[in-house]
């Protein structure tokens, strides 16, 4: 259903994303109205900001009097986004100021509000800002980000504008709790499979994207089970998780865990072989010579298992990572996948050395048992995440 989204834009060099963002709100379908600081229009023009949104952009706190547009707009919407969310204005709304048009708009709606901060490490750590922060939270308010990376000049550090997609998709989240009730299991990261106590073979899987589902999911309003393997990324709050390492150990977890959940997502990227026997000390190549042999056991397929074993009802997404970089052997390898395994869908995406695994963004192609394509998506694995999630709903 189409939503009456206010994006507000403040004074911030992260002002020309906020162009991102507005265009993805449109592009979903939904009635975006800008609302923009003085400030913000000395970093993005209004004409840009007028053809993207399709609608007038507001400014003045004067304007419309007759209208009493300085609460009407805020009395209309749905959602709220202020992004950038600059240290002024954050100051600002947890004192409650309303001296321009934002301010008012914010303090006469009911609507979620959602907040995506920008400024530099220096400010983002600051008490004074911490605590606004806390406060608003305190409220009800929503954050996206920010995130840690390259900021104004030379300077890094957190307090980098999320990505569009990512408070996009954050956002809206807020207001579509479509996955209310359900439980879900998801899996994240590598399996390993110890060859000693100090080493192991595994895969360079870091979670991310098992872990951006988890969390999408959870704010879309499902109860959470995260099954994390060697997790190379914080795990994610709001969600139960249990800390497994080598596929056996996953393979356990899944199996006392899937029977009491509406949906399994198994993204974790699982070793297909583990060492025949362990050490029990350290392998030392004194002792080994030039060449060491390893003899390896197949692991049991999760997948399959769970999928052929699952309770009527359930609904079983599997993940099939693969070098392939000819598109059609591709989805062919993926049709023969899930021909296999028996989940409902199966979501294939290449890797590589520079692609996939480790990395922030990814592209996926989701199969039906059929082997026909069912969506295809590109963007942040946040945003991939949604996408699969849509799925369900």
């Amino acid at each position: 259903m189409p939503l009456n989204i206010v994006v507000g834009i403040t004074g911030g060099i992260a002002a020309y994303k906020a162009v991102g963002v507005v265009r993805a709100l449109v592009l979903e379908g939904h009635d975006v109205h800008v609302v923009a600081t003085d400030a913000a229009l000395r970093f993005v023009g209004r004409p840009t900001l007028e053809a993207i949104s399709r609608n007038p952009v507001h400014t003045e706190l004067y304007e419309g009097v007759a209208q009493v547009r300085h609460v009407a707009i805020g009395q209309a919407a749905d959602l709220i986004v202020v992004a950038p969310a600059t240290a002024n204005t954050l100051a600002k709304l947890a004192a409650g100021l309303a001296d321009d048009l934002l301010g008012n708009t914010i303090l006469a709606s009911t609507a979620p509000l959602v907040l995506a901060p920008a400024m530099h490490t220096e400010m983002w750590q600051n008490p004074a800002t911490r605590a606004n922060v806390d406060t608003l939270r305190s409220r009800g308010v929503h954050f996206v980000g920010p995130a840690s990376g390259q900021l104004t000049g030379s300077d890094t550090g957190p307090g980098r504008m999320a990505e569009p997609d990512d408070i996009v998709r954050a956002a809206l989240s807020v207001v579509r709790r479509d996955l209310a009730g359900r439980r879900i299991l998801v899996t994240a990261g590598g399996t390993r499979e110890p060859l000693d106590p100090v080493r192991f073979i595994g895969n360079r899987s870091s979670g991310r994207q098992g872990v951006a589902l988890a969390l999408a999911a959870a704010a879309r309003g499902a109860e959470v089970t995260l099954l994390a393997a060697n997790l190379e990324i914080e795990p994610p709050h709001g969600v139960r998780v249990l800390h497994v390492s080598t596929t056996l150990e996953l393979r356990d977890a899944a199996r006392e865990a899937a029977p009491h959940a509406d949906v399994v997502i198994m993204a974790a990227a699982v070793a297909d072989y583990r060492p025949a026997s362990i050490a029990h000390g350290k392998i030392k190549k004194e002792t080994q010579g030039d060449e060491l042999e390893l003899r390896l056991l197949r692991n049991p397929d999760i997948l399959s298992e769970l999928s052929h074993d699952r309770p009527d009802g359930q609904l079983v997404i599997g993940f099939a990572a693969e070098t392939e970089q000819d598109e059609q052997a591709l989805l062919e390898l993926g049709r023969a996948k899930i021909a296999r395994k028996g989940s409902d869908y199966l979501v294939v995406n290449r890797v590589g050395w520079s692609e996939g695994f480790g990395t922030q963004r990814n592209a996926v192609t989701v199969l039906d048992q059929a082997g026909s394509i069912v969506m295809e998506a590109s963007g942040t694995k946040s945003s991939v995440a949604d996408r699969i999630l849509d799925l369900l709903s």
